[in-house]
């Protein structure tokens, strides 16, 4: 891109055939600075162009003008809104390749610890798993380049390519006594929406749509229903905790499969009036049975949508934690030279009027995107806590419940579905708050790394009397744990205790430790799950004691009351 390319990107934009209502996050920064420049597009190109020229004659050493320019339109861009974002060729390329459910690689998750990145689980089907990586294997090394110091990022940038290239890894293993060398052709990787669709209790159907909204999404929940149905679900959990968003349409279907045929679910409203846009559903009858969704802070855009509409509606209840707020559509726009930009065009509301999008002004990047932002460590579905027992039958034949707190008013009143009050301009509060298991203090940080490392040593039989716990081959995926199945014992508790103490990095004490204990034994668990079985039995077994899910199976009565109720009032036709 060369140095007087502003101009010619800023009036020649072709419209690229996607409509992105898109992710939490945008780039790194917004400016929040005041309207631009007085007049058109000719005087602005050319202070542009003048400060281009007084740049190139002045400054003290060399220019890089492409990435200076690229900094122009991102600037210009985050002084719009935080959604707003300009990418480069090959961030555009990644962009673009988010939006499809399978991406070109070698198919493994991957964390960074303290010393280094991890291999956390290898996908099923991939080359990663046929390859036989496994849970705990350090790398150390991508294509002969030292990789210890390097970030998730950095790795997983790395590793990826196009098909059918090979990538070799210098892995560390725990009870190996040297390096193993994989080579490993890169091959198509599924990247579902849903995560996990089972039982999760009888006649309990649980789907995880955590994973985005891709292409395939509403194709994926149509075989996740018809599975779940075929083994007599009566009750849904739909998880949308963590989605961070995607695709419009993918919205609109998804949302289709559980409000009644002919009512909206979304309404897009643009700069000009004509233009704006009300859909409704026109694509399913809606299954019939009680809903319950579950969000948090990390629920954006497609996500909340879907919660919205069935929340206006009184389809379901909506229970975790207010979402995040993310209103803005964007479209993908291609520039030259292959980059291109995300724009916002408008904003939705749900269907009875309520504006999804939390403010973005007054305050810095930080403050808006560390609202209900991601906690300090890695977050899967939360671990167990105690819930408060409610009656079997609470809620049946009660009036509508009406939000649960009550919502913060940041916005007009709203009046929904049954009289139903809710406010716009903050995310969809929840019908019912509930707190999440804390994961994010120091010492539970502490405790959460320990496990890490202790569990990789008890996998790979490492740990002296334990040598039972060691998994000895790949992942045995699609299966359940048991409840059986690598018991957290006293005396797998006591290992973990004097693993601690001979482990300089851990900081943490005897007394420390004894007040995690459980948090310790359930992080402990959890990894062995994922060493022997993979991240997805791992995720079902952390949710058989989340407290949010728990909550949300003890309100299925309430759900259904709520349905009920409503649909047999006269102001929800």
């Amino acid at each position: 891109m060369s140095s007087r390319t502003f101009g010619r990107i800023t009036a020649a934009v072709i419209i690229a055939a996607a409509t992105l209502i898109g992710g939490i996050y945008g780039r790194s920064a917004f400016s929040q600075s005041g309207a631009g420049p007085e007049g058109g597009t000719g005087r602005i190109r050319a202070a542009y162009d003048e400060a281009l020229s007084v740049i190139a004659e002045n400054y003290v050493d060399s220019v890089d003008y492409e990435k200076a320019n690229e900094a122009a339109v991102q600037g210009m861009l985050w002084s719009l809104d935080p959604h707003s974002s300009f990418f480069t060729p090959a961030e555009y390329r990644r962009l673009l390749q988010d939006q499809e459910s399978r991406f070109t690689g070698i198919g493994v998750s991957i964390l960074r610890h303290r010393d280094g990145v991890y291999v956390q689980t290898p996908i099923e089907g991939t080359p990663a798993a046929k390859a036989g990586l496994r849970f705990g294997d350090r790398i150390v090394e991508v294509d002969g380049k030292d990789a210890r110091e390097w970030t998730t990022q950095a790795v997983s940038k790395a590793v990826r390519g196009p098909e059918g290239e090979p990538v070799t890894i210098k892995i560390e293993r725990a009870g190996s006594q040297a390096p193993l060398y994989f080579t490993i052709r890169r091959g198509s990787v599924p990247q579902p929406s849903i995560r996990n669709a089972f039982m999760i209790r009888p006649g309990v159907g649980y789907v995880g749509l955590t994973g985005g909204f891709t292409h395939t999404t509403s194709e994926e929940l149509v075989r996740a229903l018809e599975h779940l149905s075929g083994q007599g679900m009566q009750q849904l959990v739909l998880d949308l905790r963590g989605n961070p968003g995607g695709l419009l349409d993918q919205a609109i279907k998804v949302t289709s499969h559980f409000v009644p045929r002919g009512k909206g679910v979304v309404s897009v409203r643009t700069r000009d009036p004509e233009s704006s846009r009300e859909y409704k559903n026109v694509f399913h009858d809606p299954v019939d049975f009680p809903l319950v969704i579950l969000v948090n802070g990390n629920s954006a855009s497609a996500s909340e949508i879907v919660a919205g509409a069935v929340q206006d509606h009184g389809r379901g209840l909506v229970v975790g934690e207010t979402t995040f707020g993310k209103g803005l559509v964007q479209r993908i726009f291609n520039l030259p030279y292959g980059a291109g930009l995300t724009l916002t065009t408008a904003k939705y509301y749900t269907p009875y009027g309520r504006l999804i999008q939390r403010s973005y002004t007054g305050g810095s990047v930080y403050d808006y995107y560390a609202h209900n932002g991601p906690t300090a460590v890695p977050t899967p579905p939360q671990p167990a806590g105690p819930t408060s027992p409610v009656a079997p039958n609470a809620g049946v034949g009660a009036p509508t419940p009406l939000p649960t707190p009550a919502a913060t008013p940041s916005g007009p009143p709203i009046r929904t579905a049954g009289g139903r009050v809710f406010y716009g301009g903050g995310g969809i509060t929840p019908d019912r708050e509930v707190k999440p298991l804390e994961v994010g203090t120091p010492l539970r940080a502490r405790i959460y790394e320990e496990a890490f490392y202790f569990v990789r040593q008890l996998a790979g039989g490492q740990i002296a009397g334990l040598e039972s716990y060691r998994v000895a081959a790949e992942p045995q995926f699609g299966r359940a744990p048991r409840p059986t199945d690598f018991p957290v014992n006293e005396k797998v508790l006591q290992a973990f205790r004097d693993f601690v103490k001979r482990d300089p990095e851990a900081g943490l004490t005897p007394v420390q430790v004894e007040r995690e204990i459980e948090y310790a034994k359930l992080r402990i668990r959890e990894n062995l799950v994922n060493a022997a079985h993979g991240g997805d039995a791992a995720t079902r077994y952390l949710l058989e004691g989340d407290p949010q899910m728990l909550r949300a199976l003890e309100l299925f009565p309430e759900a259904k009351a709520l349905a009920e109720n409503i649909g047999r009032r006269p102001d929800s036709e």
